[in-house]
């Protein structure tokens, strides 16, 4: 079982992987208007190996490419590029925060993956805090007759592989996080070249190094999001996703000037309680852990 300090930095990693996260969002919705989402995956791809290499040589590349639970790792990589493709796809269309937000029925999906695939003990408590939460993003994205678009279809779709990511990375957290990023980003340039043949536009020298750039941001995100995994039970750190319509609300109104609405605060001021709730609900079950009989026999 994990303790109490690993939790708790594995809730930390998750927040600034979604952090990360958001950047590369913000990033990519900008870069998506006048690019491909093949090119933008390949760009961003190619950028994250190049930075990538030196640490996968370290590691030893046939430890790399020969990774434990072969077909898990095919089904993970095969998971991270296309939920990355189908986040491209949605954001062309739909608003930054609209897609984002749609994004956030995510953790409600992991936590019941969580609980079917990995046999995790979720308790009614934090049942709550995760409702609590998902009721924040419907009426963050007070929904509308777009809402039932083809392309919110598609980011909903994205959300249940995102989840399926988290619990895969969950089974697989015995592999190295240089192994794992290395072969999703591998698995996203693979995607890229896929979609190549559907368009290309020469990129300008600012946008090329904004591609780039965005590679290392997502990169650095997902090692983030892997090494939260390998800390905590997905159920745990899974709902702190939720901040990323509170990223969402900021960079939205920074970047693009979309001033956020009642409803959108109200949604995440939901949101931020329910993080709130389940980062306490987590502190009090790791002590009830410490002070069991248990626990101070085997301490001693």
């Amino acid at each position: 079982m994990p303790t109490r300090n690993a939790t708790l930095a594995g809730i930390g990693m998750m927040l600034l992987g979604i952090l990360m996260f958001s950047l590369n969002d913000v990033m990519g919705k900008w870069l998506v208007a006048t690019y491909t989402v093949g090119q933008v995956l390949l760009l961003r791809s190619a950028a994250a190996l190049v930075v990538l290499a030196p640490f996968i040589v370290r590691q030893g590349l046939m430890r790399t490419l020969r990774p434990p639970k072969p077909r898990l790792q095919l089904l993970r990589v095969a998971l991270g590029a296309s939920e990355s493709a189908l986040f491209y796809a949605a954001v062309v269309y739909l608003p930054l925060a609209d897609t984002m937000t749609i994004w956030m029925a995510a953790p409600v999906w992991a936590v019941v993956f969580a609980a079917l695939l990995l046999g995790e003990k979720v308790d009614l408590p934090r049942w709550l805090a995760v409702a609590a939460g998902f009721v924040g993003v419907v009426v963050a994205l007070d929904p509308t007759g777009a809402s039932l678009s083809w392309p919110a279809l598609i980011a909903v779709l994205g959300s249940i592989l995102f989840a399926l990511l988290m619990i895969a990375g969950r089974y697989l957290r015995e592999t190295p996080d240089v192994t794992l990023v290395g072969l999703q980003t591998f698995g996203t340039l693979l995607i890229g070249l896929a979609l190549l043949p559907f368009g290309w536009v020469p990129p300008t020298p600012r946008d090329f190094a904004l591609l780039g750039l965005l590679g290392i941001v997502a990169m650095v995100a997902h090692l983030c999001v892997t090494r939260s995994l390998k800390l905590a039970e997905a159920s745990v750190v899974a709902p702190y996703q939720y901040t990323l319509i509170v990223w969402a609300l900021i960079f939205g109104w920074l970047v693009f000037g979309d001033w956020p609405t009642p409803a959108m605060l109200a949604g995440s001021a939901l949101i931020v309680a329910a993080g709130l709730a389940l980062m306490l609900l987590e502190r009090r079950a790791a002590a009830r852990a410490a002070a069991s009989p248990d626990t101070r026999s085997s301490a001693r």
